[in-house]
């Protein structure tokens, strides 16, 4: 009896073995939304960035909670106000055995610039520095124009290239794969638009190695069709469980799950620039000869008029935080005194018939809906609180590659978008989005309403130039105030993320949402 347990056990054990050889050497992730570039300086979308973070390397980078670590700059520091010195590691190859160098930091910093027709450009991260200095291969020195304490933060977001292999490449060159060349864990394989990305393990990788010899990212932005491809094995993890189907997935022992709260903020942008509006009607269909949202009162109605509560109950399933904040707490910047607006129809029905508007208004949401979680039905909800209130409103959704080109021309009045404190702190939000739009300072990139208020501006530049955290962050604090008081935006809430994998797969669940195919391990 005990010869034949001990035989059972070992049999057992040899099958257990087999199988996660087997399954370590190819990982399967349907994620949730479409990659629209290859060029991980094109446009900065976090589904592209996911992408890149498997090929490239950075300086500086964030771990799972969102905390600088040291990436290709194994350290840095300030020689003076002005000056950051950063130290590279030594020894580090691209894929295709060149070297990485100071050169390649000055290429790649300089070529964010210069990426034409980008919807979306990474300037805003690299328009502090006014000059470079490579003080030998491994050394680095960057000038910035006044004190600027968050050129590491910045610096977090810019992947590293090989001058020599895309000096001369296009972002076309990048999305046909013939130029994707980084220092990162996996290699480049294929990219098939709409369907998936394939990668290799890079067995020459400087840091941790992958437990992964080949990785395919499965393009799955519709929910239940991500959910069937897990539960049929087609896949070995999503990301963002459908929220109806939580508490089953979590119910089966065949699968795991992981969450944490994300440092997204999904939110409306108000057209706050033209004089009319595009999107905004009479109730006989006229275009208003007003823009009514300029007018404070009409902002904070339609606010008031949004049920957080009820969105995150009925809608996420309890998947969100509900929020008035551009940052979740403990977050640098987050102001514990900015709470979600309260639900309160006859507050905005005052407001608007106190604006002028009595009777209220058509308007049509732009959102898109292969992006964010739920993020139509999110519309939908929302359109049919507005409409109560009085702003008649009806919905238009279109996958992210498409709505992204329309509404980065400002063609929208009304428009939903998501955005994540990429530097893991609040100026990462302020800057892009409520900042006034100025493309000469990298400023409002995303600022799609064209909100500008000088006031914030002039306590946001005097933030970025404050050494002093404490006091960086009570002026980071002010900023995000005046421009959540005054509704530069409609700050709806912080999503959960979540991923479920098949028995015998872990994943280190991460606050950026980034789905990356080295922080799952075989269990």
């Amino acid at each position: 009896m005990q010869l034949r347990r001990l035989t059972a056990i070992f049999l057992f054990s040899l099958l257990t073995a087999g199988f996660f050889s087997s399954h370590a050497a190819d990982l399967r992730v349907g994620v949730g939304a479409d990659i629209t570039s290859m060029d991980p300086h094109y446009v900065n979308l976090f589904p592209n960035n996911g992408v890149a973070e498997h090929i490239y390397n950075k300086l500086v980078t964030l771990d799972s909670d969102s905390r600088l670590i040291p990436d290709l700059a194994e350290s840095w520091k300030t020689i003076d106000p002005t000056t950051w010195e950063f130290k590279l590691r030594k020894g580090v190859k691209f894929h295709d055995g060149g070297d990485f160098t100071a050169a390649d930091v000055v290429f790649s910093y300089d070529r964010v610039g210069k990426i034409p027709n980008s919807p979306g450009p990474f300037t805003v991260y690299t328009k502090a520095i006014v000059s470079s200095e490579v003080v030998d291969n491994y050394t680095i020195r960057f000038k910035t124009a006044s004190p600027y304490p968050l050129l590491p933060n910045d610096l977090s977001t810019i992947y590293i290239l090989s001058k020599k292999v895309a000096a001369n490449a296009t972002t076309e060159d990048f999305n046909a794969g013939k130029v994707n060349i980084g220092t990162g864990p996996f290699k480049f394989v294929e990219f098939k638009r709409g369907d998936r990305v394939e990668l290799a393990r890079n067995d020459s990788y400087w840091g941790k190695k992958p437990a992964w010899e080949k990785v395919t990212l499965r393009i799955l932005p519709n929910d239940p069709t991500r959910l069937a491809a897990l539960l049929s094995g087609d896949v070995d993890a999503i990301e963002n469980i459908p929220t109806p189907d939580l508490a089953k997935i979590k119910a089966n022992p065949s699968l795991s799950t992981f969450t944490k709260t994300s440092h997204r903020i999904i939110f409306f942008h108000l057209d706050q620039l033209r004089d009319q509006t595009p999107f905004v009607t009479d109730k006989d269909g006229k275009v208003l000869d007003k823009n009514p949202f300029k007018d404070l009162r009409v902002r904070q109605a339609i606010s008031k008029a949004i049920d957080r509560e009820t969105i995150n109950t009925r809608v996420m399933e309890g998947l969100s935080l509900p929020t008035g904040n551009l940052v979740p707490a403990p977050m640098f910047g987050h102001v514990p005194a900015l709470t979600p607006d309260k639900y309160d129809l006859e507050g905005a029905k005052k407001l608007l018939s106190d604006a002028g508007y009595p009777n209220g208004f058509n308007l049509t949401l732009h959102a898109p809906n292969n992006r964010y979680v739920n993020d139509d039905q999110i519309a939908q909800a929302v359109a049919q609180m507005l409409t109560r209130a009085g702003i008649t409103t009806k919905v238009v959704t279109m996958p992210m590659g498409v709505y992204l080109g329309h509404a980065s021309k400002l063609e929208y009045s009304f428009a939903m978008l998501g955005w994540g404190a990429s530097t893991g702190e609040s100026s990462s939000a302020l800057r892009p989005l409520l900042a006034t739009y100025a493309p000469d300072k990298g400023l409002g990139s995303f600022n799609w309403g064209r909100y500008s208020n000088p006031a914030m501006d002039a306590v946001l530049a005097k933030a970025m130039a404050t050494i002093e955290d404490k006091e960086r962050e009570s002026l980071l604090q002010r900023a995000a105030t005046m421009a959540l008081k005054d509704i530069g935006l409609v700050p709806l809430h912080h999503q959960i993320n979540t991923w479920a994998t098949r028995k015998g797969v872990a994943y280190t669940p991460r606050t950026d949402e980034y789905t990356l195919a080295q922080e799952f391990q075989p269990k």
